[in-house]
């Protein structure tokens, strides 16, 4: 079911940010809130004064002062990278770019300029293979916009029918738009249909006469089909039109070159160099003329400019430009210089596939992380020696290791066909286990371990297991029998310590990790295992003390890392918790995503959805087939709001675990949450060709179904499912979920409440309060929710649905009192302190800042976190910090029409009326209620 959110009504949209998942047990006082800096904002606001009178160089250095003392500031970021770009950096606004991007700006903010900086430097494929790019989800202007951007990188790649289909994309969101018949052209005349090309320049002439560019692209027709005097005049135009058209010039110094109009080309060559330095196409018209001339020495350092200006640019840019290809090799070739060649690729088993060297390649492959390439290896090797057990488990590992465990599972299966190995039957109970199927996993590991009960690595997988399952009963035995068949095994000692200590027995699990470690005092393992017992036990000193001890033997080890950084968490030392993950992540192998998943569940956890997904993206870089590392950037890109990333992604998930039911289960809800049902569907389909009777599956189904708003069919699956199981809850809550979809809220009571006496628990008792809050009359839902805290006064989640509803009903004092109590119990919760600010400021009470700081101290990548606490500096009086911190969260979520209220609100008093009335036209054009609304046309109308 989807997180819940805050009511709608009367409170305004910035009570509702998004439930956040904040660790249990937090203590302390949280990190320091994001802060602001005065004289970082005035650098900013002086920047875009600047930029806006076209002060470029001036803009750039005020922004990189700004940035010297806040480079979090998104505004500064994107601003910059925007000034980049005119004074032509493409790499550093580009840099620019992705770094407002990982600073939580919204994509739409960024896109084009980002397309552009891409495109200047030659890399088509990043434009069109990347996630980033894709025009799916974006406002219809933007769009269009990039759709033009990736026809312009098609057509560069050479496939102008792709192009030409691309810009038809964009011409069906606006016809009229004239970027879009001048985007036409060029493709035309790549692929010589003059014709077409010629209808499209003179429709975008038609659209715009008065635009240097279209004339430019008319002058462009005429100029590829010779005629060069009806060229001539439409360049004349253009320049005519823009003094400042670069290729409207070097078109015009071309014509004069060829007619032999040296003094003409000569006059306008100096014009272009003054304008752009660096242009190699004028470097070489320039060498031109000087051989001309018969000036030998200033031609070759004409071409030496050319060959000085184009061989540091990337070779894939040069490749999708033929003309600057062509260019770089007569430099070259003048300059009697040859071209370099390429390196060459590969390896032995290109030749050889069959070696048994095959088997060393894959396990150092494996050790690297890249279980792609160990697959690709020995899949031929078995081809030629197929009962190679050794080599079958290898791949069975990778198979693992990649998340595709059903795989793994049927190649053991196939090579215990020709020999019952326990060692074979150790590997199919582990990737058994993997695939979900955790007891019939078991019972293979059981079954080698009867067969060869000195199959130890059985043994350890058994207990290890059972510990994973909460079965510590019977781990104890099989870990006291290692443990006695080899009791100067220190890992077995510490393997017993972990299995007393889940039973219960902490003394006897003490004891055993301290003979482990007395065994064996170079064991890491066993003193972290300790450390592990002291943090959850709360005795945070002694366990860093151990952990101190650990770090100075081993400084590189990722796990003692972590775990100080577990102690930095929950003590609610933030800002701690995070240098201690990304020095495990720094400290471990290459190959290892661990750290980089902690890192990014870390910031998750504290709605930083920005660094989530960068972290995300490590760990994908480190093992691009990793099951679980594509489930976790698949969550970090819907954290950040990108469903059509994580379609993709989730597309790529659903191909690895082929039949897992209970991973196809848990893909499928991540569908639902991109909005892509049939994604979901089919994710499903796969867990139920395995496993038909498969209830999260079924349950699953009916989500689907409300999603595609088949009620009926959601109807009868959620009453075969009570049909199956009517003593359980699942079905009862479904026909509620089914009932309120249908606007029926009485059945939806009904159906509730009868989930909630099969299984009274919060989970059901909120969902039996929603609807009960759709009445007219409140007093039911406040009355149940005021009784469950009477039996269960520690329930954060009620707590906080109750102050909602409170303040719901405009009784703000009694919502301020229920969200300290949540408060009280768990200090961490971002959600209950961004609600109990906002109801602070219902009650002008001043606290509302110090609560939204801490808030935004918990959460600070959160928009509705800075726009609250934003808010509540300008009712203070602090609007110079108010406006940047607005400026900040209107940048994450653009579409926020209170947001953007908010800055329009501190805009227009700080006496930036057109950038106010800018923010609230953008902010009135949607036509959904919001609550301020009223507000807004108000102040729109004294800016008119």
């Amino acid at each position: 079911m989807p997180p819940h959110r805050p009511v709608r009504t009367p409170l305004p949209a910035r009570l509702r940010m998004a439930a956040l998942a904040c660790a249990i047990g937090l203590l302390g006082a949280p990190a320091p809130a994001q802060t602001t800096n005065a004289k970082a904002s005035q650098y900013y606001e002086n920047a875009l004064t600047r930029y806006e009178k076209k002060d470029i160089p001036g803009a750039i250095i005020q922004l990189k002062n700004a940035l010297q003392i806040d480079p979090t500031m998104l505004p500064v970021q994107l601003l910059l990278g925007k000034a980049l770009m005119q004074s032509g950096d493409v790499v550093a606004a580009e840099v620019a770019f992705n770094e407002a991007l990982k600073l939580g700006v919204n994509r739409a903010e960024v896109v084009q300029s980002l397309g552009e900086a891409v495109l200047a430097q030659g890399k088509q494929r990043q434009l069109l293979e990347g996630k980033t790019f894709a025009p799916a989800g974006l406002p219809p202007g933007v769009q269009l916009q990039v759709l033009l951007l990736r026809a312009r990188a098609q057509a560069e790649q050479g496939d102008s029918a792709a192009a030409l289909r691309t810009i038809e994309e964009a011409r069906a969101i606006d016809r009229r738009n004239v970027d879009t018949w001048l985007a036409e052209v060029p493709v035309r005349i790549q692929a010589r249909q003059f014709k077409e090309a010629g209808v499209a320049a003179d429709t975008a002439l038609g659209l715009a006469p008065n635009s240097a560019q279209a004339l430019y692209q008319q002058g462009a027709v005429a100029h590829v089909q010779g005629k060069l005097a009806q060229a001539l005049a439409a360049y004349d135009k253009a320049l005519a039109a823009d003094s400042q058209h670069v290729e409207a010039r070097v078109a015009r110094i071309g014509i004069a070159l060829d007619q032999q109009r040296w003094a003409d080309a000569a006059k306008d060559l100096d014009l272009l160099q003054a304008q752009v330095p660096e242009e190699p196409r004028a470097a070489y018209m320039r060498a031109l003329l000087a051989e001309r001339k018969g000036d030998l020495a200033g031609s070759q350092a004409a071409l030496k400019q050319v060959t000085d200006f184009l061989d540091p640019v990337p070779i894939d840019f040069i490749r999708a430009r033929p003309q600057l290809l062509m260019l770089n090799g007569l430099a070259h070739f003048g300059l009697k210089e040859s071209e370099k060649a390429r390196t060459n690729l590969e390896a032995f088993l290109r030749a050889q596939p069959q070696s048994p060297v095959a088997k060393l390649l894959a396990r150092i492959h494996m050790a690297d992380g890249n279980f792609a390439k160990a697959i690709d290896v020995l899949e031929p090797y078995l081809r030629a020696q197929p009962n190679d057990g050794q080599a079958l488990m290898l791949l069975a590992n990778a198979h693992m290791a990649s998340g595709r465990n059903a795989k793994a599972a049927a190649l053991m299966q196939q090579a215990l066909k020709a020999q019952d190995n326990p060692a074979l039957r150790t590997v199919l109970g582990l990737s058994l286990v993997g695939d979900g199927q955790t007891a019939n996993g078991i019972a293979e590991l059981e079954a080698a371990y009867r067969k060869n009960p000195r199959q130890v690595n059985a043994a350890i997988a058994l207990v290890q297991l059972y510990l994973q399952t909460r079965q510590a009963g019977k781990a104890v035995p099989i870990a006291e029998q290692l443990a006695k068949a080899q009791p100067g095994n220190a890992q077995l000692q510490n393997l017993l310590g972990m299995a007393l200590a889940q039973s219960g027995n902490l003394a006897g699990g003490r004891a055993a990790l301290e003979k482990a470690v007395a065994l064996d005092a170079n064991l890491s393992q066993a003193k972290l295992n300790l450390a592990q017992m002291d943090i959850a036990s709360k005795a945070y000193d002694r366990a860093t003390a151990r952990l101190d001890a650990l770090v100075k033997a081993t400084p590189k080890f990722p796990e003692a890392l972590y775990e100080y950084s577990v102690i930095a968490e929950r003590k609610g030392q933030l800002a701690d918790a995070r240098r201690w993950l990304e020095k495990a992540r720094d400290a471990a192998e290459s190959g290892d995503t661990r750290w980089d998943l902690a890192l990014m569940e870390f910031h998750l956890r504290h709605d930083q959805n920005g660094p989530a997904l960068e972290a995300a993206k490590s760990a994908s870089s480190k093992k691009p087939d990793d099951l679980q590392v594509v489930l976790a950037y698949s969550r970090a890109q819907l954290a950040n709001g990108d469903t059509i990333a994580a379609r993709s992604a989730l597309g790529t998930a659903t191909k690895l675990a082929e039949y897992d039911a209970p991973m196809q289960v848990r893909i499928a809800t991540m569908q639902l949450a991109a909005h892509n049902p049939a994604g979901a569907n089919y994710s499903l389909e796969k867990a139920l060709s395995s496993r038909p009777d498969y209830l999260p599956a079924l349950a699953k189904l009916t989500e689907v179904a409300l999603a595609e708003r088949d009620f009926d069919k959601a109807q009868k699956q959620a009453s075969d499912i009570i049909a199956r199981q009517p003593g359980l809850w699942l079905g009862h809550s479904l026909a509620g979920d089914v009932a309120l979809a249908r606007q029926q809220n009485a059945q939806a009571i009904e159906a509730y409440r009868k989930a909630h006496q099969l299984e009274p628990n919060s989970a059901t008792l909120i969902k039996l309060f929603r609807a009960l809050s759709t009445q007219g009359d409140q007093a039911p839902a406040l009355h149940l929710a005021e009784q469950w805290l009477k039996k269960f006064p520690a329930d954060v989640s009620v707590h906080k649905v109750l102050g909602d509803g409170y303040a719901r009903n405009g009784n703000f004092p009694a919502a301020k009192a229920s969200y300290e109590a949540a408060l009280k119990l768990l200090p961490a919760d971002a959600e209950a302190l961004n609600n109990l600010a906002n109801v602070q400021l219902r009650l002008k009470d001043p606290a509302a800042v110090k609560t939204a700081e801490t808030a935004l101290g918990f959460a600070p990548g959160n928009a509705a976190v800075i726009d609250t606490l934003g808010w509540a500096l300008f009712q203070n009086g602090q609007s110079e910090r108010a406006l940047q911190l607005l400026r900040d969260a209107r940048l994450r979520q653009p579409g926020n029409q209170e947001i953007r209220y908010h800055l329009a609100a501190v805009l227009a008093q700080a006496g930036r009326k057109g950038e106010a009335r800018e923010e609230l036209r953008a902010a009135l054009a949607d036509p959904s209620r919001f609550e301020t609304r009223p507000d807004a046309e108000r102040l729109l109308q004294t800016l008119q």
